[in-house]
């Protein structure tokens, strides 16, 4: 359009530009136009048709041809503009002859939407049919280091693409412009800086200028990071962190995989355990213990066959499963682990001999779940154990063991309460500050006249799975107070503490028995004090305080045990009126080489502090666990470097000579 005319144009005349705004609202049919600097403005009524041709633009610029009247003259205009808000469109109108202005207004469209390709934080490349790149963008440049401007014209498939998927691509590609479904795949592509993964959206679209033809838009986003983030918490979920073999739930779930499948095959499962790792990780401590449990697991690896798979469950022990194999095939391979076994490890300068218990069952003959296969191996295991270690042993109903051996504990712990075979011994607890020794813990052993000593740990758990353990903590007060009165009247100024488990601390005539004991042993107010457990204060938070204050009531301390190695929280600790917290062993044996073990203890202490609560150590051995314990603030300590636990007679010897000592000191 020549000047003059534009200058005498309608649009130019009553609106001072050749291009004015329009705008058109969802909620009216009029179609408003104004110039730039909005003085003059109108409103156009549109036809229902016209109006309906406005509300389908989209947010996509594109233009639409009305013929209008303005200011009673009729004009052809093209409107140039998109969808701008939930229920706006706007953009610029020119007159129909004025290509200029329209080619214009449209390449400003067409320069946002190359913008916004070049700039989107997605992989974004057009393809032609042939796979050729017609388009690379900015996050497409920085992703792979290579420029679009080099890679025009060149193929896709051969510059990104592994060789082992040129085809499978080429194939995808040619079938998807045959159908023209959109479709996404993910897949790798090869870079600068090494194979990435990208899932790719992809969908045809008509060139929009030249000759008609359809390309292949590929939109992408590297997941690379994310494929990795999850298949390394695949592995930790399913590998040892230790070892690198299968974890526990990893064999757990392959078993029953396996039982899953109609007419599953026979197999195998050998239960492998170390014969002295506790000894060498005594010994030589936690970090050797773990080089051992990784050359044995090497050793173990290399004895087995191809398809045999091993897993460690945890600790020393390991799990086999030998596919299509009976008894004979899977005592072949313990031989040949137990020979291997014979060879010592040499770890960190020390010469390590570590052999091992095997136990064996077979599928379907020894069960048909997989827990039941595993404890039947694990049985088998324990039989092996008990005829000397270094052996293996197949599974025979006759090593049901736990159940015999649970048969056996509910008949003698009821004659040990009868016949008097239970014994209370006493283990020191030492002030590190001053040295003196102002309260003992009652432990309490099993004098059995077929078993000789029996520790708690061997009976302990099953008396308190069987409620056996009621009648026996209620001996145990009733004896520990009485030896409180007795070493009350020789003046040795001790406190008594004595242990409560979960199941005896819920008794409903815990409060009344104890108070009975203390009374009948006239320590009034009480010199016996208890120590709980975390489980006892987390099953009923409102009860645990009601009998807390009962017995503080008559005179007891309350101590809570294992401190650390439970589920109690800060603000718990802070709504029960205890007063002494016991640091579990765990956390001591660990601190001349660990720096964490340190750092937690000094945590717990301070929270201690906080709630000025006393601190009592277990389990010191050492002179150095002693210093560095009474260094952070740690009260009262007990051990073997103090003190072992002895019968009372004994510890009544002990403690006149130890008091005949500091005296003179």
């Amino acid at each position: 359009m020549k000047n003059k005319d534009m200058e005498s144009s309608l649009l130019f005349r009553h609106f001072g530009t050749r291009s004015p705004l329009w705008y058109f609202r969802d909620d009216s049919d009029a179609l408003h136009l104004s110039g730039d600097d909005e003085i003059t403005m109108t409103a156009i009524g549109l036809t229902p048709e016209q109006s309906a041709a406005v509300r389908a633009l989209t947010g996509i610029t594109s233009h639409l041809t009305f013929e209008l009247k303005i200011f009673n003259e009729t004009v052809k205009l093209h409107l140039v503009g998109k969808k701008t808000d939930r229920a706006m469109w706007a953009g610029t109108a020119a007159d129909y002859l004025d290509t200029e202005t329209v080619a214009r207004d449209l390449e400003h469209g067409l320069m946002f939407a190359e913008q916004v390709v070049s700039e989107v934080n997605s992989l974004v490349v057009i393809l032609d049919s042939q796979g050729k790149i017609k388009r690379f963008n900015r996050l497409c440049e920085e992703v792979t280091g290579l420029k679009e401007e080099n890679l025009l014209g060149l193929n896709a498939h051969d510059l990104f693409m592994p060789s082992t998927e040129h085809e499978a691509a080429r194939e995808n590609i040619k079938g998807f412009f045959s159908t023209q479904s959109s479709f996404e795949v993910e897949r790798p592509i090869n870079t600068q800086y090494g194979i990435r993964k990208v899932i790719w959206r992809n969908k045809l679209v008509e060139s929009g200028s030249g000759e008609s033809e359809n390309f292949l838009v590929c939109s992408g986003t590297d997941v690379t990071e994310e494929r990795r983030a999850k298949e390394r918490l695949m592995e930790l979920a399913t590998k040892d962190t230790l070892t690198g073999l299968l974890n526990r739930h990893a064999i757990q779930e392959m078993i029953t995989d396996s039982l899953k499948k109609t007419g599953a095959p026979s197999f195998s499962l050998l239960f492998l355990d170390l014969d002295n790792f506790k000894k060498v990780n005594d010994h030589y401590g936690h970090v050797l213990g773990d080089c051992l449990i990784q050359a044995a697991a090497s050793a173990i690896h290399s004895c087995l066959r191809e398809g045999n798979v091993i897993a460690r469950l945890g600790g020393d022990e390991f799990l086999i499963v030998i596919p299509n194999a009976g008894r004979r095939a899977a005592e072949l391979i313990a031989e040949r682990i137990h020979e291997r076994m014979k060879v010592p490890f040499n770890l960190n300068r020390a010469e390590i001999y570590s052999s091992c218990s095997i136990g064996i069952a077979v599928f379907p003959e020894h069960g048909k779940s997989m827990e039941e296969l595993i404890r039947n191996a694990d049985m088998a295991m324990y039989a092996a154990k008990d005829s000397g270690r270094n052996t293996h042993r197949v599974f025979t109903r006759e090593m049901d063991k736990k159940v015999s051996e649970y048969v056996w504990l509910d008949t003698n712990i009821r004659k040990a309460l009868e016949e008097n075979q239970f014994e209370l011994y006493y283990q020191a607890k030492q002030s590190l500050t001053t040295g003196k020794v102002e309260s003992v813990e009652a432990l309490i052993r099993w004098n059995s006249p077929e078993r000789g000593l029996v520790q708690p740990m061997n009976f302990i758990p099953y008396a308190e799975e069987s409620g056996l353990i009621t009648p026996i903590g209620k001996w145990v007060m009733e004896t520990a107070a009485k030896q409180a009165g007795a070493w009350k009247k020789q003046d040795f100024n001790l406190r008594v503490a004595v242990n409560l488990s979960a199941r005896q601390f819920r008794h409903p005539k815990l409060v009344e028995d104890f108070k009975m004991a203390i009374l009948a042993a006239d320590i009034f107010p009480s010199i016996l004090d208890l120590e709980l457990t975390e489980s006892c204060l987390i099953e009923d938070e409102s009860l645990a305080l009601k009998l807390i204050s009962q017995f503080k009531e008559l005179g007891a301390e309350v101590h809570l045990d294992d401190f650390g190695t439970g589920y109690s929280s800060l603000s718990q600790l802070s709504r029960l009126p205890l007063d002494v917290l016991k640091l579990d062993r765990s956390f001591i044996s660990s601190i001349h080489n660990d720096v964490r073990a340190q750092r937690l203890l000094r945590s717990m202490v301070a929270v201690a502090q906080e709630l000025q609560l006393k601190i009592v150590a277990e389990g010191v051995e050492t002179q150095d666990q002693a210093e560095f314990l009474r260094s952070i603030g740690v009260d009262l300590a007990q051990g073997f470097l103090f003190s072992k636990p002895m019968p009372a007679a004994e510890f009544e010897e002990w403690f006149k000579q130890f008091r005949q000592l500091k005296s003179v000191a």
